[in-house]
């Protein structure tokens, strides 16, 4: 990492806490630029590259679900993480609706910080040659694994990260039941009540996004989990 820095925009109005993640993610081999509102942070995003954006919920001039919003609009790609002292489920559950690949709530370890952003390091593609290339054909559409998007008559679509990971586990596996409990500890490291809304969320988005092809679904195992079909 030290020979090509990862970039982590980080938007935290609360700057002591701020300065702190710079020094620790810097100490571990990050490039942090931080912004201390939303709309700093907007315009940083707009003019620089980013590997990872790590946002507070409340911050003044943008609050980070607007933000959030704003970049999944023009990138749906770059791996967004909500950093905040709400822990309601709704918000949660709102944040990865809006495209968030994953949460962590005030107050926190740093180095369970440190432990969610290598998890959405590792899923990164790196960009040789070499790396994920793959290009699935599910049904009418064109599943493109490395570039997070569906192509169908012509149209691409973009889809995030947590997005990609879930269909992509699922088509490795179509027309098999595939259990909810394996999907939980595969993608999310581990298996609770809120991951499991979450993989609700997300599953529903991707149904909509496959909407096009009536021979292509996802089907609800009772009690068990899913199964992508491919008539």
């Amino acid at each position: 990492m030290s020979k090509n820095p990862f970039h982590i925009l980080l938007a935290e109005d609360d700057l002591h806490l701020g300065l702190l993640l710079v020094d620790y993610l810097e100490s571990e081999g990050f490039d942090v630029k931080l912004c201390k509102d939303g709309e700093k942070a907007w315009k940083a995003f707009q003019s620089g590259k980013f590997d990872l954006c790590l946002l507070d919920v409340m911050m003044p001039e943008m609050d980070g679900f607007t933000l959030a919003a704003a970049i999944r609009k023009v990138d749906q790609q770059v791996p967004v993480m909500f950093i905040t002292a709400r822990s309601m489920k709704d918000d949660k559950l709102k944040g990865y609706d809006l495209g968030a690949d994953d949460y962590i709530v005030k107050p926190f370890d740093e180095e369970e910080l440190l432990w969610k952003i290598k998890a959405l390091v590792r899923r990164i593609p790196a960009g040789s040659p070499s790396d994920k290339q793959e290009v699935l054909q599910l049904g009418k559409y064109r599943f493109d694994v490395a570039n997070q998007s569906l192509l169908l008559n012509g149209k691409t679509k973009r889809i995030t990260g947590r997005e990609c990971d879930i269909l992509a586990y699922l088509a490795s596996r179509q027309n098999q039941v595939v259990k909810r409990e394996e999907l939980l500890t595969n993608l999310w490291g581990e298996n609770d009540y809120f991951f499991g809304r979450s993989l609700d969320v997300f599953i529903t988005k991707i149904r909509k996004y496959l909407k096009d092809d009536p021979n292509l679904k996802i089907e609800n195992v009772f009690g068990v989990g899913f199964v992508l079909k491919v008539e």
